[in-house]
């Protein structure tokens, strides 16, 4: 077998330009095809908020809005591609064992920050109705359509995140970062971890159970994962002993 061509500084820089042209290209495009809907996103990001009309204080806001809001698309229709283009980049540094799984890992992230996304939409319902009720009488609530975007897209974005802790232990697992052991010797802290990121993600006035909803779901793919973790993991390499010299 012919030995893998080592690439220079200024090939890595070349490949690098090239593989970035692609994904702003793919992110272009995706997003293009999101403008042409961001009425319908507005409209989708709006709904869990009951009948509010969203307020724009600048004559550039409703291109700015719909655009940031189109970007958002653009980044998740496009993350097929531009993740494949990471992978390509990154894939000559990795070991052949490492290689294999990149890309069903990646599509397990995928779905997982999907469903990351539909788990905190479900959840924005309720939160929103708490968050309307500490206004109280003295104080009337004018929706910012700018921050009201910002609020709702960080939530999801952080819901996503959320859910592809599994996805990443695993995957840190199989390549010998980290093991099955350290991580059940760890287990209180990851416990507390993701409790932490539960409540900062979770801003309404329950310190519990609004953020125990978030946590439990993340606590049941965090065992789920360790348990496939079990199965996944390098096998230890057997020690070798030495043979007693018969002489």
């Amino acid at each position: 077998m012919a030995p893998e061509k080592r690439l220079g500084i200024f090939e890595h820089l070349e490949e690098l330009r090239s593989r970035l042209i692609i994904a702003i290209i793919a992110i272009f495009v995706t997003t293009s095809f999101a403008y042409i809907f961001s009425d319908t996103l507005i409209f989708i990001l709006r709904a869990p908020a009951g009948d509010i009309k969203l307020q724009a204080f600048s004559p550039m806001d409703g291109f700015l809005i719909k655009f940031r809001v189109a970007l958002y698309g653009g980044i998740f229709l496009a993350a097929p591609v531009w993740l494949f283009q990471v992978l390509r980049f990154l894939a000559p540094g990795l070991l052949p064992h490492e290689k294999r799984f990149l890309i069903p890992g990646v599509v397990v992230m995928l779905f997982l920050f999907a469903l990351g996304n539909t788990f905190g939409y479900v959840m924005l319902k309720s939160m929103f109705e708490v968050l309307f009720t500490m206004f109280g009488t003295e104080l009337q609530y004018f929706p910012s359509a700018d921050q009201y975007i910002q609020f709702v897209t960080y939530f999801l974005i952080a819901t996503g995140l959320a859910f592809e802790l599994p996805a990443v232990m695993l995957l840190l697992i199989k390549i010998g970062i980290l093991s099955v052991e350290t991580i059940k010797r760890q287990r209180r802290v990851a416990y507390f971890i993701i409790f932490v990121f539960a409540e900062v993600i979770t801003p309404v006035a329950d310190p519990i159970v609004a953020p125990m909803i978030v946590m439990i779901p993340m606590l049941v793919l965090f065992e789920l994962a360790l348990f496939v973790a079990r199965y996944i993991a390098p096998k230890p390499k057997a020690a070798i002993v030495p043979q007693e010299d018969p002489s």
